[in-house]
């Protein structure tokens, strides 16, 4: 139960994204109300005690900062209102918006007058006013701007660094109107450094597709600079620490698996494909990133048979699977479609990574191999690399395809160039 006079938010949507955005409200002085209409997804409250927000949710669930309820109705009780669900691509590389379009439906059902309600989802360019702002105006005749105040907030954190430092980024808010981002940036800026203002919804939803498309296209670049270092036998990482010595006209990127995060460039280009406008160069990047995993897999199809090993029957474990470094989420990761890919090719595959107990292939639950460490593989293909992570083990290895190019030489692992 909520204190009277307290600041309460409630925050749709209980899984990573949400769980992010409820703490950084919650420690802030926010009390926050996490809803999700299917009980069985009310992550917060089964955080596995790996993963870095753990504690955290924890404390806030004992002393009654945060509570979770499937009820609906709870969106009624709340001053603000913030709309955290992911929106995933599909097998076609189209936004899946099912998710978003639910939660929003049920935001704009249990609204009252005088709410701020602001969409934070990674979405397309116009989906706030789509799903949020002009629903409320032809459900309730509600004039947004006065009876009810909309805004758009795209999510920003670092998910590799745990603790209040994740939530140390700037925020971007763009209102329907001034006033509804002036509401909106009541609330948000209570659990973010700076607030930026822009003038539309429409502005910090692009300003969040940039930001993604950005990192995916050198994403896309480094990871083909890295094979080239290879292929002259210079170690990619430490030619990247070198230029990112260069104060200007350089961001530093690693090499990595494959896409992750940034799938969320094909909400733009899905948008820019309606309008008939080319984008070569991003779909340049994400057909790359795409094609990242189907390497790995056909590159350990090679390293086995240049030992004799047949592919099929194959013991392969797969150390990582999260999409980043230091984090517990693997939605879009890599990992999966390596897994996946393995397995239908019949290979025994097994994966070994301490923020994540689980993962889903298709109808089958995979369970993290936590002995890894003590048995001898055909092939370890590293993924992910986690922080502090002890690597000295896999010397003792039949075979290690290290595709994060960041282990030591003197493992002497193979990589996909």
């Amino acid at each position: 139960m909520q204190e009277p006079g307290s600041v309460h938010a409630v925050v749709v949507g209980s899984g990573e994204v949400g769980l992010r955005t409820a703490l950084s409200l919650v420690e802030s002085g926010v009390a926050v109300t996490g809803v999700n209409v299917d009980e069985s997804r009310l992550l917060v409250r089964d955080a596995e005690p790996s993963t870095p927000d753990h504690a955290r949710v924890e404390r806030a669930l004992a002393d009654g900062r945060m509570e979770l309820t499937s009820d609906l109705a709870a969106i009624s009780d709340a001053e603000s209102v913030v709309i955290a669900v992911p929106m995933p691509v599909d097998s076609r590389l189209v936004p899946d918006m099912r998710e978003l379009t639910a939660a929003c439906a049920s935001v704009v059902a249990n609204a009252v007058q005088g709410q701020s309600i602001v969409l934070t989802s990674t979405t397309y360019v116009g989906c706030t006013r789509d799903l949020v702002a002009e629903p409320l105006r032809h459900r309730n005749g509600w004039t947004v701007g006065e009876q009810v105040h909309v805004a758009f907030s795209p999510e920003h954190v670092d998910p590799g660094v745990n603790g209040p430092e994740r939530y140390a980024t700037p925020r971007v808010i763009g209102g329907v109107t001034e006033e509804c981002g002036r509401r909106a940036e009541a609330v948000i800026a209570r659990g973010a450094p700076a607030v930026h203002a822009v003038t539309s919804p429409e502005a910090a939803e692009m300003t969040e597709l940039l930001q993604n498309s950005f990192r995916a296209v050198n994403m896309a670049m480094i990871n083909e600079f890295a094979d080239g270092c290879r292929a002259f036998g210079v170690d990619p990482i430490e030619v990247i620490e070198a230029a990112a010595t260069k104060p200007h006209g350089f961001v530093p990127f690693q090499p990595g698996p494959g896409r992750g995060i940034p799938c969320d460039a094909h909400s733009l280009l899905w948008q820019l494909r309606a309008q008939r406008f080319p984008a070569p160069l991003m779909n340049a990047a994400m057909g790359s990133i795409a094609a990242r995993p189907h390497r790995v897999v056909e590159r350990a199809r090679h390293l086995l048979a240049d030992r004799g090993k047949p592919f099929a029957g194959s013991d392969v474990l797969v150390l990582g699977v999260a999409y980043e470094p230091g984090v517990a989420d693997v939605r879009e990761s890599p990992a999966l479609e390596v897994l996946a890919d393995l397995a239908a090719e019949g290979v025994r595959v097994a994966y070994a990574d301490p923020f994540v107990p689980s993962v889903r292939l298709g109808d089958t639950t995979l369970r993290a191999d936590d002995a890894a460490e003590s048995r001898r593989w055909d092939l370890v293909i590293v993924h992910t690399a986690h922080p502090g992570a002890e690597m000295s083990w896999l010397s003792g290895q039949n075979a290690v395809l290290d595709i994060t190019y960041r282990l030591d030489p003197s493992l002497r692992c193979a990589h996909l160039q």
